[in-house]
This record gives C-alpha cells, structure tokens and sequence, in this order.
C-alpha cells in the first residue's frame, strides 16, 4: 500500500506544490505534465515529465500525452494479481500508485464573455478523465491499489494515512476517493452533453460565440447526499436530503445546525420556505411558516418586534411552525420565542445568549443559514416519468412598471403596505389572498380553488386573530377572475389592493373597485405558486 510513485496534472493547483513537497519528502517518485510540471521544477522538486517516462512526446499540440500503456498500465495493473505484476516487469511498465488530476476548466470557459465554440472544444479534456476512471477503478483491495485526487482539501488525508500505521491510504479513504472521482467525471460530461445540446445550429461558427437554447436536449443534475433522514413526508415514505456542490451563499443548504433534534423531511421542506421569504425583505423580518405557507410576516425595528407582530397574525398555526429572521437573534427575541412549540428556527446568526436560552428547549432545531444572495440555477418537480424543470421565480416586477387602473393612487404609506403584501404574496400557495397593514400580515388565505375562497379564509384568519382589516392593503398572487373577490376584500375593509390584472373580466374588477373607493394596481406579472 506504500506510495511510491505519483503522477500529478492539474488545472486547480491550489496547494499542489506542498502537496508535492510532502510527497517528495516522504520518498515519493513525482512525474507530472505540461503547466504542473513547470511549477514544481521551478519550486525546486525533482520532477519527471511524462514525455521522459513514457518515451513518447506530446503530439497533436498536447492533446496526446498521457494516452500511453505505461501510464494506463501502470494505473491499471491489480496489486494483488501476480499475472498483472508479471506483465507490467515484462514491459518495462512502472506502477503508479496516485494519480492527482484536476479536468481542464471546461466549466469554468464556457462561463466565460464571449467564449467560442472552438475555445469550449479545446478545453473537453480527453487524458484527464481517461486517467482518472482508470486509477478509480483500480483503487484495489485491502491489500493494495491506487489511491485517486481531484479535490485538493484531500491532500492532507492522503498525508495523513500514508504517516499511519499502513504506510499508505486505508482501503476505505481509496474506495471513498474514488467514488468522488467517478462522481466528478460524471459531472464533467454532463456539463459537455448539456452544452453541445444546447446549441442553437447544428454547425455553429468555430471562432465565434454560439448562440445557446436557455433549456438543453441533455440535462445532467447531480447532488450529493447530506442526511438520510427518519421518512419523508409520511412516516412509510422513506427520504434523503441532497444538496448542491458548492451550495450557492445564502441557500438553506448551506445550514449549520447548532441544536435539536434531526431535521425531517417536512422540517426541511418548510424551513426552506421560511428562509426564502424571510431573506427577500431589506429590512429587519420574520416570517413564521406552516405547512409550507407563511402564517405571519412582518417588519420591525429589530427582531423581536418583527416576531411578536408577526405572531399575531395567526398565533394557532403558529403552534409547531417555523420561524425564519433576516437578522442576528438575541436574548430577548430567543425569550420570547421560547415561550411557544416551535420546530425549527433559522436566522444568519444568534448570540451566545440566545444559544444559552434554546439550549433549556433541547428538541428545538436551531439552524444557522449564512446570509448571501445565491439562487437555484432552476426549479424540479418529478410528475409521472419525467421533470419538469423552470427557473426559480425570483423576478422583480420594477416599480415603475406598475400600472395604477382605477380613479384613486394609493398614498405613499398604502404602497408601502402593497409592495409587502406583494412579497409576502409570491411565497403563500396559489390561490393566494395576503391582508397587511403598517408593515405585517393581517390575514392569509393560501391553497384554495376558488380565489374567493382565499380571500373569505383570509379574512375570516384575521377576525378569530383580533385583528381589524379596516384600511388595509390586499395583494392577489394572479388576477381576480370576477369581482366577486374584489367585493369579498373591500367589505372586509381593504382600501388598496395589488394584483398582475390580465383577466378578460379586468374592466369588470377595475369598475368595482372604482365603485367602492378602492385604488388597486396592476403589475403584469404573477406568483403563482403550486
């Protein structure tokens, strides 16, 4: 299991060169290719190219380097095989016991301004995965086989347990490196299957930038697994939570959990409502989420004002929610926050203070999700045989594109009320009807068939809270279809409302709301949200 011959290319050469020292310190023979090899010979380390250990040059302006029977053999010959042993002695062939390869950025140049068609296809790097599914292949037996790197946080592992008792990697570390590398080589050609299937002519121009489709023939998700968890949404539904890698800033996947019990699959799911909602407000929020929906959001001067109003838009469903903050949690805020069953709580940070108050509440899920302005490439929902695939709705309707349509302009203070009840709107399950004023919610009607059914739940939500919807302000995340719903809103005391118009009937609901003394505006865009 004694390392003793490593071949190095890399394209990240993020701490290559003390990679390399310390195996050179260690014994170990180091062969390398083109920019790394340069880099390590001007570090001072004894370094073979390839070219010399082959004794074949590069050809075909490098595209042919490592393509050679005494690399592949040398990383393909089983330890534990005498045949194989024999063979490679026969051919003058040495073993190579690691092999630490990086893909060239192919990614990382088609990301690029203006990246060429021709550009895109130099950057396919053929030798690399070549090279690394064959040392992953071979990482062996117990008794021996070749350890494989794409990741340089590995360096230090690999040191590791060549200084332990084995002399060289444990079994477990290759068979786990290798995984990851067939993981990486996998990710690799999906990203080349979804470029190439997303061009929009089937001979596009060499040196220019081709013009790409938004959605590909071939698309290639990959995730990692975080948790396996205790059942999904029902206790005989089995379930697992994966992420992204890297986990963009600012994602719920990037959560750190402090206390509490393992997150669940309905904790997870809710949470990551709460947190999205929570983190589109500029100001200090809180936003307290059931079953998927926001039961109560508001602003205020710091967190603990934002959650007690945001409590009193429906303390009942509250019971067991989740609760979601923009901003660092305190001592006060974590008081009173204690003093309800809540099941998760997500915030950028808490004080040691407001730790020590949870810490009495040992169940409570305590997670801390860094602040960042991230977002999901798109959206996936798994229907019978297939996906369908969007982008995230994160589009801002600007403000100047509002359209007032009705005889009165809502005040300064009722479009303050309306581009929150608008925010609010976009997270709460369609049909979707959101009551607010000063800043909260005061009713949430969510997941009906009927709008007017939202609109009656809304209000009837904010009467069994105590609270008055007289001169508050209404956001509706699709069109009223009649006016029915717009009379259900006015007589429960709304004097604004917002919504994306687009019905063949808006004549029809602009005439009522004139009628009834209402301003409303119209967006042109909506939220629906399934």
């Amino acid at each position: 299991m004694k390392i003793q011959t490593a071949l190095l290319s890399v394209s990240d050469k993020t701490g290559i060169v003390d990679f390399a020292q310390a195996l050179s310190q260690r014994g170990v023979r180091l062969l390398s290719t083109g920019g790394t090899a340069k880099l390590l010979a001007e570090a001072g380390l004894p370094v073979t190219e390839v070219a010399s250990h082959t004794g074949s040059p590069e050809i075909l302006d490098g595209r042919v380097k490592t393509l050679h029977p005494k690399i592949h053999g040398g990383l393909l010959a089983r330890r534990d095989s005498a045949e194989h042993l024999k063979t490679l002695e026969e051919h003058g062939i040495d073993r190579i016991d690691l092999l630490v390869v990086n893909l060239y950025p192919f990614r990382e140049t088609i990301a690029k301004p203006g990246c060429t068609f021709a550009d895109a296809v130099e950057n396919i790097d053929i030798g690399g995965p070549a090279m690394l599914r064959a040392a992953a292949k071979n990482h062996g037996t117990p008794t021996g086989g070749v350890t494989v790197v794409i990741d340089p946080a590995d360096y230090s592992r690999v040191l590791a347990d060549m200084d332990g008792p084995n002399g060289g990697p444990s079994y477990a570390l290759r068979l786990e490196l290798a995984t990851k590398t067939y993981g990486h080589t996998a990710a690799y050609d999906g990203a080349i299957a979804a470029y190439l299937s997303s061009l929009a002519t089937a001979e596009p121009v060499q040196d220019a930038a081709p013009e790409l489709h938004p959605w590909p023939q071939v698309l290639t998700v990959q995730v990692t697994q975080q948790q396996v968890l205790r059942y999904g949404e029902n206790p005989h539904q089995a379930a697992a939570f994966y992420v992204d890698r890297p986990v963009k800033a600012g994602l719920l996947g990037s959560y750190r959990q402090l206390q509490g019990k393992e997150l669940s699959y309905n904790n997870i799911a809710d949470a990551d409502a709460a947190w999205e909602c929570v983190r589109s407000f500029q100001g200090s929020a809180c936003v307290i989420v059931k079953h998927a929906n926001p039961c109560g959001v508001a602003l205020g001067d710091g967190p603990l004002q934002a959650y007690q109003q945001a409590l009193k838009t429906d303390p009942t469903s509250a019971f067991g929610g989740i609760i979601a903050f923009n901003r660092p949690v305190d001592e006060a805020t974590a008081q009173a926050v204690s003093a309800q069953f809540v099941e998760v709580l997500l915030a950028p940070g808490y004080s040691s203070e407001a730790l020590a108050v949870f810490a009495a509440k040992k169940n409570l899920r305590v997670l801390e999700v860094p602040q960042g302005d991230g977002r999901n490439d798109f959206d996936i929902k798994r229907v019978g045989g297939g996906w369908l695939v969007q982008n995230p709705d994160d589009y801002q309707v600007p403000q100047e594109d509002f359209k007032i349509v009705t005889k009165l302009a809502p005040t300064e203070q009722q479009t303050k009320d309306l581009l929150f009840a608008w925010k609010v709107a976009k997270y709460v399950k369609s049909n979707a009807i959101v009551f607010v004023g000063d800043g909260m919610t005061l009713g949430v009607g969510a997941g009906q068939m009927s709008r007017i059914d939202s609109a009656r739940i809304a209000s009837i939500k904010a009467h069994n809270a105590g609270l008055t919807l007289a001169g508050s302000a209404v956001a509706s995340d699709a069109f009223f279809p009649f006016r029915d719903g717009l009379d259900v809103v006015a007589e429960a005391g709304a004097l604004c409302v917002i919504q994306p118009g687009g019905s063949v009937r808006d004549d029809e609901v602009i005439a009522a709301a004139n009628e009834r003394g209402i301003a409303m505006i119209f967006t042109g865009a909506r939220h629906f949200r399934h």
